[in-house]
């Protein structure tokens, strides 16, 4: 089993909760509907994490970053293709503006 670490930039207050794009520089952005008060937009963030890489919320653990919008978050059990592989294969489209 392996263990991968991800660079991960927050957007909380978000209108729902998603794993965006994965940017030029290699950072996932991730957005939350929780505030970032008293650590709920980090239970936000790896319970997002999680459940868009269908692993235990337990194997996804925020390493640096806890008071930051950017985080870096390790996956165990997960090498970095199969990360990127699992995150394609449940993106959403894009929603539309009204």
């Amino acid at each position: 089993m392996s263990t991968t670490r991800i660079t991960v930039r927050v957007q909380p207050r978000a209108s729902a909760n998603e794993v965006g794009e994965l940017a030029d520089d290699g950072t996932l952005r991730v957005r939350v509907t929780a505030a970032p008060a008293d650590g709920a937009a980090n239970d936000a963030v790896t319970r997002t994490l999680a459940e868009a890489l269908g692993v235990g919320r337990s194997r996804v653990v925020i390493i640096r970053g806890a008071t930051s919008r950017v985080k870096v978050i390790e996956i165990d059990g997960l090498d970095e293709a199969e990360i990127r592989s699992r995150l394609c294969q449940n993106r959403r489209p894009p929603r539309q503006a009204s």
